[in-house]
């Protein structure tokens, strides 16, 4: 079975557009969602939507492609043997998503041999679809993206998040303060899917967050590194748990430098 990207792509596409349709459907027929489970702390919540999402594109994906692994966030990992596996995050913004916010994504990488080479990321709520391949360039709904051109970082909107423990919270607002008066400005919107994609699209000069999981990075990392961002980690690391940096290429040293000094990657001074 090919493991050509643009067919994956096809496949995660079709397949985010489903689970984003049913989530979306269940979310704009009750006026208030009920949490079915907590995870690291009581407010690191599940929804039956996102249980309810994951299943759908397992099922999805292993129909079609029934020898791929599979690691999602609610449902773990499941083994495969041909090489391909799919990360995917079936409500990325939980959070939002109870609250009715409109902000939320479903995400769906595909890795070669442990590789991401495509991705989508799709916004229920505003219609919105991000896609990439590796070596394709990355897109909004059908029209190429790039980062934007930004090179001073005090004119630079950066994007962040925060953790659900709140040692590491607090950890994360100290730095901030910090941050702000050296940037344009900071937004927070509540799924780091959707922030990469902000980036990508040049709706944000920067983001950088701690505590990421593969789920919440795969499909919108590579999304912003093929519009032309920079995606990295602190101290010559890769992007990963500890920090995941995606930045606009003329601002990326100084941010990666400020945020070195400032121990963003830590949950300690």
């Amino acid at each position: 079975m090919t493991a050509e990207p643009a067919a994956l792509l096809t496949l995660a596409e079709t397949t985010a557009r489903e689970a984003g349709a049913m989530v979306y459907q269940r979310r704009e027929a009750v006026e208030r969602m009920d949490v079915a489970a907590t995870k690291s702390t009581p407010t690191d919540v599940v929804t039956e939507s996102d249980t309810a999402a994951e299943a759908l594109i397992r099922d999805r994906l292993l129909a079609a492609r029934p020898d791929d692994g599979i690691l999602g966030e609610e449902d773990g990992r499941t083994a495969g043997s041909s090489g391909v596996d799919w990360v995917v995050d079936p409500i990325d913004g939980t959070v939002n998503y109870l609250y009715g916010l409109p902000h939320y994504a479903v995400s769906i990488a595909a890795r070669v041999d442990g590789v991401v080479v495509a991705g989508v990321v799709h916004n229920p709520a505003s219609g919105e679809t991000w896609t990439a391949t590796a070596g394709g360039g990355a897109y909004l709904d059908g029209r190429a993206i790039s980062v934007t051109g930004c090179d001073q970082l005090g004119m630079a909107m950066v994007g962040t998040g925060f953790g659900y423990d709140a040692q590491r919270r607090a950890r994360q607002a100290a730095v901030l303060l910090e941050l702000v008066p050296v940037v344009r400005d900071i937004r927070r919107a509540g799924a780091a899917s959707l922030d990469l994609c902000a980036v990508a699209a040049g709706r944000l000069d920067a983001y950088y967050e701690r505590g990421l999981q593969p789920w919440d990075v795969a499909a919108g990392a590579l999304i912003a590194e093929q519009a032309g961002a920079t995606v990295t980690g602190l101290h010559g690391a890769a992007p990963g748990e500890d920090l995941v940096l995606a930045s606009a290429p003329g601002v990326v040293d100084e941010l990666r430098s400020l945020l070195e000094r400032l121990g963003a990657d830590r949950d300690t001074p």
